[in-house]
């Protein structure tokens, strides 16, 4: 099963309710919380191809994006797909 990382902050809805759907789903993830710190604010920036929204969620290699993304793939298969390869 490949690793989950989400980059967040603490007062953002989406980042709550996309860790809810991957804990409802049972699946484990790593979390970097954006907040008040500059340094990992840069690094989510730089590896999410410009992003600077939260969440950014990576699984494995891959760059999903944000919560309606990993909600899109959730609903038409490709989640599970994905973490399973």
């Amino acid at each position: 099963m490949k690793k989950i990382l989400i980059y967040s902050s603490n007062i953002c809805p989406y980042c709550i309710a996309a860790k809810r759907l991957l804990e409802n789903l049972n699946l484990k993830f790593r979390e970097k919380v954006i907040d008040n710190e500059p340094s990992l604010r840069n690094e989510m920036y730089h590896i999410s191809n410009g992003r600077n929204t939260v969440p950014q969620i990576f699984i494995g290699d891959k760059h999903v994006g944000g919560y309606d993304d990993l909600k899109s793939m959730h609903e038409n298969g490709e989640l599970m797909r994905l973490i399973d390869e």
